[in-house]
């Protein structure tokens, strides 16, 4: 069993059986046997284990795991509690903050907090090797995801997909936007921010009033 959580568990596990997980699997063994990876094992589908698949209410996609020594967590833009909170974070906390008219910063940046909500916080590619970006990309990482945006488009309904930036942006053609709600914008990372593409885009306070619209419980960001 890879994920805990039975209700994420039954609905994957014919894609548990497919050959090419079986044999993506077998490749990440080899990693972590080989190579210094993150996040920890235990934790690489940490964002399965956060809530039941029936109280999906958000998903934010990332593109691969933080690759720093105590970073990564297996939840997408989140780090372990006493972790420096990274740029990107920092301006998605700054983009709440400037939404809510609020002034308090958190001092944390580990997301569970969201996840335990209904926040499916989920990396295209769930690993990654110390200090070199991207580096799990040849692995089929890409399929099993698309799998999981699958899974959720088709059996839920009014679910908020946050496509921050070209590459989460790709993702959107999975979906079935009368069925669900997509958002894009740029992605929070320094680079983006500073050149206009993600302040002022208001998803946080979108996303709560179409939950509230659809008969859900608002998140608390």
């Amino acid at each position: 069993m890879f994920i805990k959580n039975t209700s994420w568990q039954t609905l994957l596990s014919s894609e548990f059986k497919k050959p090419y997980f079986e044999t993506l699997m077998q490749q990440v063994e080899q990693e972590y046997a080989n190579t210094t990876c993150f996040p920890p094992k235990e934790l690489i589908f940490s964002a399965f284990e956060q809530f039941d698949f029936q109280d999906t209410k958000v998903v934010i996609i990332g593109q691969d795991p933080y690759h720093g020594v105590g970073e990564a967590n297996g939840l997408c833009f989140s780090v372990n509690d006493g972790v420096a909170i990274p740029p990107s974070l920092k301006n998605i906390y700054t983009e709440i903050n400037n939404e809510y008219d609020r002034i308090l910063f958190p001092t944390s940046g580990n997301l569970e907090r969201w996840a335990k909500q209904g926040i499916l916080l989920l990396n295209a590619g769930l690993t990654v090797r110390k200090n070199e970006a991207n580096s799990h990309k040849h692995l089929q990482w890409n399929v099993f995801t698309d799998a999981v945006i699958n899974l959720i488009n088709e059996q839920s309904e009014n679910v908020v997909f946050l496509l921050w930036g070209s590459f989460a942006q790709k993702k959107g053609k999975l979906i079935d936007r009368n069925k669900h709600l997509v958002l894009e914008t740029g992605h929070p990372s320094p680079l983006s921010a500073n050149r206009g593409l993600w302040f002022g885009n208001n998803h946080f306070i979108i996303t709560n009033d179409y939950l509230i619209k659809n008969m859900k419980i608002k998140i608390v960001w």
